[in-house]
């Protein structure tokens, strides 16, 4: 990365970040409702879901310790990135239950990495400004925001199906630009124990639970969400301004990340969030009113934006300069991996037996958990610091 201006590589960060986004900004609110749409049950919503997050928790760890291993991290990014755009033309082909798993399967193992590995490379690129990150992720939420706003408007025009072609697009766009990332040189990771030494201490495995509590209760949102909202008779456009509302709030409490962690604890800032995520579902089990409903879409400020920044810095500080790919990877294996797997599972069943308003409820009962077992672990650690010194 020596000798490249650093204008140009922070510039280059924040365009994979505004591609990779916007991509989400297509998928999260509405290829579910596509499946939806093709006549898939609740139940195969849910496994197509949970699939998706099953390789999330296996490859990005693999191909992170890869990546550290052979310091290949350029490569494997850029081939995956390739791949993973690719493979998604297959949704274009069919609409049978069968194939979809399998090309679920596919694009999955080659999609999965992405997110972590950016995340490590952003670190690398910010060097001593890592807690401007926020500055540089708000351009993903940006990006989310357009996209989810124009696409909303699109498909209560045109058919949902326009979703695929509109998501391969953006996935050849990132393939491209993905080219011009830095390669960086990093101590290199002897063997497994060597990354994940620091990984196993009690302070990680905590944060790493409540993490995973606080994606578990994130299931019913990103699986069911936008089918909530038009069962409660809200069309498209309403769908993806409330999704556009959420991104927004995030984006500005990214800006403001510096001033954030210099203020509080990054543990403080996780616990406070898990507590308004709670907040959040609960309020969703009870409310249908489009105005409540995206007051509650504000919170996303701090139910991921606050909590994903939080949990990147975290991460980042926990492990060692040899296994920073891997670092991250655990963190989006462990939450964005086994905490949505897990949730979308367990939403998928739920929705089909006690409805979208009772799976608030639970997922609120989720969070809150996650609130509590961070804070006891505080009050903890707060509490031995005192007796030893």
């Amino acid at each position: 990365m020596q000798g490249e201006p650093a204008g140009r590589l922070k510039l280059l960060i924040r365009a994979q970040y505004f591609l990779y986004f916007g991509v989400m900004g297509i998928y999260l609110p509405y290829f579910n409702l596509y499946l939806y749409h093709i006549k898939l049950s609740g139940f195969q919503i849910g496994v197509l879901s949970a699939l998706r997050s099953i390789l999330l928790v296996l490859f990005p760890v693999l191909w992170g310790m890869l990546a550290d291993r052979l310091q290949a991290r350029r490569a494997i990014y850029i081939s995956c990135n390739i791949a993973s755009a690719v493979l998604w033309s297959l949704y274009l082909y069919t609409t049978r239950f069968e194939w979809l798993v399998m090309i679920t399967l596919g694009y999955g193992i080659f999609f999965s990495p992405i997110i972590s590995f950016l995340e490590a490379i952003t670190m690398d690129v910010l060097g001593k400004e890592k807690l401007r990150y926020g500055q540089t992720r708000a351009w993903g939420s940006i990006a989310f925001i357009a996209v989810v706003i124009l696409v909303g408007g699109v498909i209560d025009a045109y058919p949902v199906g326009i979703i695929l072609p509109l998501i391969l697009a953006g996935g050849l766009v990132q393939s491209m630009v993905s080219l011009g990332v830095p390669s960086v040189r990093t101590a290199k990771l002897q063997g497994l124990s060597t990354g994940t030494g620091q990984l196993m201490s009690r302070k990680s495995i905590v944060f790493l639970i409540c993490a995973f509590l606080m994606l578990l209760s994130h299931g019913a949102y990103y699986g069911f969400f936008s089918i909530h909202l038009e069962k409660l008779g809200f069309g498209k456009s309403f769908i993806g301004i409330s999704w556009a509302v959420a991104s927004a709030a995030e984006i500005i409490v990214m800006i403001h990340s510096r001033r954030l962690f210099k203020r509080f604890s990054l543990e403080t800032v996780m616990v406070f969030s898990l507590s308004i995520a709670a907040m959040r579902w609960f309020l969703l089990a009870f409310v249908d009113t489009g105005p409540v409903i995206l007051i509650t879409q504000v919170l996303h400020a701090f139910t991921y934006g606050a909590f994903h920044m939080a949990s990147i810095l975290y991460i980042d500080a926990l492990s060692s300069e040899a296994s920073k790919t891997l670092g991250q990877a655990v963190n989006n294996a462990v939450s964005y991996g086994m905490g949505l797997m897990a949730g979308f599972f367990l939403s998928g069943y739920l929705y089909e037996t006690i409805g979208s308003h009772a799976l608030f409820m639970t997922s609120g009962g989720i969070a809150l958990s996650g609130g509590l077992i961070m804070k006891l672990y505080q009050i903890g650690f707060q509490n031995r610091q005192k007796e030893s010194s």
